[in-house]
């Protein structure tokens, strides 16, 4: 046992001490020497305390026993070696000593604790934390096993890798533990051995025209020869696969395609052989932007081909899809220079393809245009959706017009198959069908299990926020019982004086046999309709086909429930109000010297649109005689978006569709959201850097402008990217090393109102984890050699004694100041009142002690005395009497002659005096 300081530099207050207390002894004449020396010595001892407390002792109590860490590697290369290494570390713990402690890591992507530190030996069945193979990160595992050390305590890390570190730096991290007293020593294992053939480079031109020819050159690692089969997609079109021999080591191939399209192309490349050890080494990407005619793509509601053959005549390219085959990556719109929705509902699209396509428009500079129709707009279901989110206007014509009164019932299945994203998806679109309704409109909420709650009271709406809230604080229940609940619905708008009633059922389970077709009759001669919505293969699609066939309303079918908020909102506003306009008309033509060219022999017939809102910033450039917008245009972003209210069909339109300039009009229409910044080249590199991708852009102008960069995934999802410029025309961009297909918008505000950008892709590929490597020893014998570590050769090694001493620290800085606060009030005493209450205390403790020293011969006569005399009991009143009559007398007494027994008595007291003298 020792004492260790924190802050020994303290010590050195003790000179001013000693000159303070020496000067005291010096000028205080008052005291005298004796106090003087000892309040010195006092006050001294005091300092001493206070100054030692100061510098933070502890008290080093010796700590028996070994603190050893496993920690070990679980990256994808490691895959096979768990067994291995639980066995090799349970027979460790099992000849460790009582007093030994141990505890286990995982690292991976990510380090974790799989045992805490204790002393007891039971045997690790399983690893069971979740620590991601696609790297290999020693360095975090090295700093959370040392964490797990106690402070001030030796220690051992032993750790189970092949050495192949992928992320990290470790040896920086074992340098540290030198100043900790911790060894660090290694058991090298590897994981399963076997053949595999890795994709190691893949590239295509970068830029390319229309009809030239791509070359696309792979490069192919192989651990044996074996046969394998490349294939070739673009934009997830298979364009090539061939049949290829491939030979241990590294492969060369190369491939041409000739580019018949024109836009950005992402190729992918794939080798596929057998008995492969990993399947993540089997693919990467490689982008082409193709430049040539424009491309549009038009999404189609209802088959109609006219819009497409007035933009092929114009020399656009045109590709025509349904909603249900919309890609689902960014790639898939990322060719097109403008995207069309031509009546089209968008309870057909999924959420996830909405956000795509916002941050195609917005990000990436692709045009976007809604046309009109009975499936578009607010009729659609697009209210509160990023495509409405996108364009110029807003589906809610809330004080346009005067409404019909709705009264509408939402019957919701609450029961344990709709926990999850279907519940709620479902309750947020009932919140959200609360926004599109007014505070006069009457709403009901039901949701059901195997019995009906009634979540929301059928009356008009009051408080909106209070209502949705209701709405949203639904929970998943039990069973299934659909009659029930749609009774209730009926019989609650039955009463009700309203112009339209509708009930809106919606349910992912199976129904009993009830008799539905006497409760829909007799609620249609109450005037209320339903539609039916079906959550999954379970649900009983028939029975609901038939609910919203027998009940005047709408079917749906759903397979993803994202679409669930866009049926109810579409719903809501079939129910609640009439958006179509169509009374004959003709539109106003705004003074804009773009639209107005077209116009010049005159404005056709149009006979109906659908109502909609601009938004504040929007251009309006054809109105109705209501000034609802007939055209609306805005900048979102890098894109322009355009909402054109009436159909393309010519049933809404008119004599638009027979009107000369029709063509003109259209074409002229969609090239304007072709993407009109100017194109600035640059140099694109891509490299690793401490487990951050690097993108280094090099542009030929070497111009020191702020630089704005949007890095999107293949899903949409935008990437957090750190940006700075190095030097004139040369910038790093810096995100994530996650593998997969990205792609980047980099814009340059040149200060006036012309803006350059540049667009591509990259790919970010497979992690180096997972290619077949053998065990890296030298790595591993460099990192254990940081702290003189070595590899362990046998289990018992484990345990072994490690260099230095383990303590336990106990701070008495606390108890110091306590014995410093009670000599300063002894020192206080003896400043206030020196020792002479010492020295009478002693006194009078010696007076005290001979007057209590028995004297038998006193006794003996005192006892005689006492005998002579008569007791007397006489009360208070009397003793006091007699007590003044005895004083009385004795003044007045006078002396008697001696007697015999008086003068013996006399002799026995001197002889007492005489031998009390000896004694002094």
């Amino acid at each position: 046992m020792h004492i260790d300081v924190k802050y020994p530099i303290l010590f050195l207050l003790m000179i001013p001490v000693i000159f303070v207390l020496i000067l005291f002894y010096r000028k205080s004449n008052r005291i005298n020497s004796l106090e003087k020396k000892w309040i010195v010595l006092l006050r001294a001892f005091i300092f001493s305390l206070l100054i030692f407390a100061l510098t933070l002792p502890e008290m080093l109590l010796p700590i028996k026993g070994e603190n050893v860490i496993f920690l070990v590697d679980r990256s994808a290369s490691m895959k096979g070696s768990e067994e291995q290494i639980l066995t090799w570390i349970n027979k460790s713990v099992q000849s460790k000593n009582k007093m030994d402690s141990y505890a286990i890591v995982s690292t991976g992507n990510h380090a974790a604790v799989e045992q805490s530190l204790t002393k007891m030996g039971d045997p690790i069945q399983e690893f069971s934390t979740q620590v991601g193979g696609d790297n290999t990160n020693i360095e975090q595992g090295i700093q959370l096993a040392s964490a797990l050390i106690p402070n001030h305590q030796k220690g051992r890390i032993i750790l189970f890798s092949d050495g192949n570190e992928t992320n990290g730096k470790a040896i920086e991290a074992a340098k540290l533990l030198k100043h900790q007293n911790i060894e660090l020593d290694y058991v090298d294992v590897s994981g399963e051995s076997g053949s595999d053939v890795a994709l190691t480079e893949f590239k295509a031109p970068a830029s390319l025209y229309q009809g030239e020819k791509a070359q696309l050159k792979l490069i192919a690692n192989s651990t044996t020869n074996k046969a394998a089969t490349v294939r070739i997609s673009l934009n997830n079109r298979e364009i090539m696969k061939k049949q290829v021999e491939v030979n241990k080591g590294e492969n060369e191939f190369t491939f041409s395609h000739e580019v018949d399209e024109t836009g950005m192309f992402v190729y992918k490349a794939e080798i596929i052989a057998d008995d492969e050890a990993y399947l993540e080494n089997n693919e990467l990407f490689a982008v082409s932007n193709v430049k040539g005619i424009p491309k549009a793509l038009i999404v189609q509601g209802e088959g109609n081909e006219q819009l497409s053959n007035i933009l092929r005549s114009s020399n656009i390219q045109v590709d025509l899809l349904t909603a249900k085959q919309l890609p689902t990556t960014l790639s898939g719109y990322l060719p097109y220079q403008s995207i069309i929705f031509d009546n089209v509902d968008a309870t057909s699209i999924g959420e996830k393809q909405m956000k795509i396509i916002e941050k195609a428009v917005k990000e990436f500079g692709v045009g976007f245009v809604m046309t009109g129709g009975e499936n578009s707009f607010g009729l659609g279901g697009y209210f509160k959706t990023p495509i409405e989110k996108l364009l110029p206007v807003t589906m809610d014509i809330k004080g346009k017009k005067k409404m019909p009164t709705l009264g509408l019932v939402i019957v919701m299945d609450r029961s344990g198959s709709m926990s999850g994203q279907k519940l709620s998806l479902a309750k947020e679109a009932a919140a959200r069908s609360v926004e599109l309704m007014r505070e006069e409109d009457t709403l009901g909420f039901i949701a059901f299990d195997d019995r009906p709650w009634v979540i929301v009271e059928t009356e008009p709406i009051r408080d909106k926020k209070k209502v949705m809230k209701k709405i949203r604080s639904v929970t998943e229940g039990g069973g299934t019982e659909i009659y029930t609940s749609l009774k209730m619905a009926y019989d609650e708008l039955m009463p009700l004086k309203l112009q339209r009633k509708h009930i809106i059922l919606l349910t992912d389970g199976q129904s009993s046999n009830a008799d539905y077709e006497t409760l829909i009759e007799e609620g249609k001669k109450e005037n209320i309709t339903i539609s039916t919505v079906a959550l999954g293969q379970d649900a009983d699609i028939r029975l609901l086909e038939s609910l919203a066939e027998y009940g005047s309303g709408r079917f749906y079918n759903v397979t993803d429930s994202t679409v669930i908020p866009s049926i109810l909102s579409r719903e809501t506003v079939m129910a609640s109000r009439t958006y179509i306009e169509d009374n004959p008309f003709y539109p106003v033509i705004q003074p804009y010297p773009d639209w107005l060219k077209h116009f010049k022999n005159g404005v056709p017939q149009m006979n109906a649109y659908i109502a909609v809102t601009p938004k504040q910033t929007a251009q309006v450039s054809v109105v109705s005689e209501k000034e609802d917008p007939i055209l609306a245009e805005w900048q979102y972003g890098l894109g322009k978006t355009i909402a054109y209210t009436s159909d393309t069909s010519g049933k809404w339109a008119g004599d638009w569709a027979r009107w000369n300039e029709w063509p003109n009009f259209w074409s002229h229409l969609v090239t304007k959201t072709f993407p009109s910044y100017e194109n600035i080249p640059y140099d694109m590199r891509v490299t690793e850097e401490n487990g951050k991708t690097l993108l280094q852009l090099k542009s030929n102008e070497a111009a020191i402008l702020p630089l704005e960069a949007v890095v999107v995934s293949q899903s949409g999802n935008e990437m957090n990217v750190q940006t700075k410029m190095v030097a004139p025309g040369e910038y790093e961009l810096k995100m994530e090393d996650t593998p997969g297909m990205y792609f980047l918008m980099v814009k340059q505000h040149t200060g006036e109102e012309t803006e350059q950008a540049f667009q591509t892709g990259f790919t970010i590929p497979y992690s180096k984890e997972y290619l077949l490597k053998e065990v890296n020893q030298p790595f591993l014998k460099d990192l254990a050699g940081v702290v003189n570590g070595k590899e362990l050769e046998n289990e018992q090694a484990a345990f072994s004694p490690t260099i230095g001493e383990s303590y336990h620290r106990r701070p008495i800085a606390e108890w110091l100041l306590l014995t410093a606060f009670l000599v300063f009030f002894i020192e206080i005493a003896l400043r206030r009142f020196g020792f002479q209450p010492l020295i009478k205390l002693k006194n009078r403790n010696v007076k005290d002690k001979q007057e209590t020293t028995v004297n038998p011969i006193q006794t003996l006569i005192n006892t005689k005395k006492q005998k002579s005399k008569p007791k007397i009991v006489l009360n208070r009143r009397t003793e006091e009497k007699q007590t003044e009559k005895r004083h009385k007398e004795k003044k007045e007494e006078k002396p008697y002659p001696k007697t015999e027994g008086s003068d013996q008595e006399d002799r026995m007291q001197r002889l007492l005096n005489a031998k009390k003298g000896k004694r002094r």
